[in-house]
């Protein structure tokens, strides 16, 4: 500890054991000096030499290994929601794609599967290790994988049937891989949870009854789950809350994308922005931290994510008092700021903060000839809206085959898409070119 008084006894400990192996004191007396320097700033070294090692170990795993090198990195850091987005966002800029959990595939932590990685179940919420542990003791049991929702009640302990837990697994995309959509399930957990809990436990008691699920006048393996989805915005919304943070898509990777459009630079691009330099961003409001100044004037710290990184923005009073209303968790926002680089990070000071305008179509119109609109193609036109799920409202002209009278049909808003051009070859190959063209249309 650099004590002289510790120091002083322990050398002449030191050149008294040299002595007594027959040394002369002038001998003991140099080494000690030697060794006392040393310890004065040697510590690197050994240091260098550890990390140095470490070092060419981790780039070699991360080189050679991508997939397993990340989900191991980002179990190491489960329990810390900014390092794991940290990380996602090294996953995405290396092209590895990170996946909701399954109730077939996941296990407690992250897992390589296939080239995915996938979440693993034990992160989210309301979801515990022991838990996890039932869920894979049924699937690789005897009777394998599970089939259909149905059949993970079926087999799964009860301990696993608590409604907060199948709700969460359910929200954060689970069971995805079995066929259902996420809407569809939730809405049909209650009932199903309900008559086989209390058919098992029946069993359990030695009750049987003559027409199993039928004698509580439900029929679980019968029972019809909607295949009606959540709009994007509330499907990932829910994912965010059970897992902590977007996963199987991003709000800026759709409507939100023309936000990004409307910056002059991304976060990560920031590095090579000069400090001081007034910048534009734009990104998604994560974290927010209010505080006050000794005036008592609010200022507000929040964190701005896009695609691929994340950075503080502080705003002082001023902004807060012009644009504090347009400071919201998972609102996209564009930013002018200062650019602030400190250290070994960057941060932003806020002038102008807003939510800007990224609907630049009032609605998507879509023109048919009436008798067209037959079941197949009806249902077509809804798998054809699910994939290309946005904000902006969906018009339906509809017109008599002889084109004497015209209806127009707003179709509900979890239909509402993001216009594309891929979504218009789409339509125009179900319906011709011509129902691209409506009158009246805000395109």
């Amino acid at each position: 500890k650099k004590i002289p008084s510790i120091m002083k006894a322990e050398r002449e400990k030191f050149i008294a054991g040299a002595q007594a192996q027959g040394h002369p004191p002038q001998l003991g007396g140099s080494l000690f000096d030697s060794i006392e320097g040393f310890a004065g700033y040697g510590f690197n070294k050994s240091h260098s030499a550890a990390y140095g090692l470490l070092a060419y170990q981790t780039a070699y795993l991360k080189a050679n290994y991508p997939p397993e090198y990340m989900a191991a990195l980002l179990t190491s850091v489960r329990k810390d929601k900014d390092k794991t987005a940290l990380y996602l966002s090294e996953c995405r800029a290396m092209g590895l794609e990170v996946v909701c959990p399954s109730v077939n595939h996941a296990q407690s932590d992250y897992a390589v599967v296939g080239e995915q990685i996938m979440f693993g179940m034990a992160a989210v919420r309301n979801v515990g290790p022991r838990v996890v542990d039932f869920i894979v003791e049924a699937r690789e049991g005897e009777e394998g994988p599970f089939t259909d929702f149905p059949d993970f009640l079926k087999r799964v302990r009860l301990h696993v049937l608590n409604k907060g837990t199948v709700g969460a697994l359910i929200k954060a995309g689970a069971f995805d891989t079995l066929g259902h959509t996420r809407k569809g399930l939730y809405e049909a957990m209650d009932t199903m949870v309900d008559v086989t809990l209390a058919r098992r436990r029946n069993e359990d008691r030695g009750q049987y009854g003559l027409f199993g699920e039928e004698d509580a006048g439900v029929d679980v393996k019968k029972m019809k789950i909607s295949k009606d989805e959540w709009r994007q915005s509330v499907r990932l919304g829910f994912e965010k809350e059970m897992l902590g943070m977007y996963v199987s898509d991003h709000p800026l990777h759709g409507a939100g994308r023309r936000a990004l459009n409307q910056a002059d630079c991304s976060i990560v691009e920031l590095w090579e922005r000069e400090d001081g330099e007034r910048v534009k961003v734009a990104g998604i409001v994560g974290k927010i931290t209010r505080r006050y100044t000794r005036n008592g004037d609010l200022m507000i710290f929040f964190e701005l994510e896009d695609t691929v990184s994340a950075v503080e923005v502080l705003a002082f009073p001023r902004t807060v008092e012009s644009y504090g209303d347009q400071i919201e968790e998972d609102a996209i926002v564009l930013v002018e700021a200062r650019l602030n680089h400190s250290e070994d990070e960057v941060k932003l000071r806020a002038y102008e903060v807003r939510q800007p305008t990224i609907r630049t179509y009032e609605d998507y119109s879509v023109r048919v000839v009436a008798e067209a609109l037959v079941p197949e193609a009806v249902l077509q036109l809804k798998r054809i809206l699910a994939n290309h799920r946005g904000q902006v409202p969906v018009l339906l002209h509809m017109t008599a085959h002889n084109g004497s009278e015209s209806r127009v049909l707003r179709l509900d808003d979890e239909f509402s898409i993001e216009p594309s051009s891929t979504l218009d070859g789409e339509i125009a190959e179900l319906f011709g070119a011509e129902s691209l063209a409506a009158p009246g249309s805000g395109r």
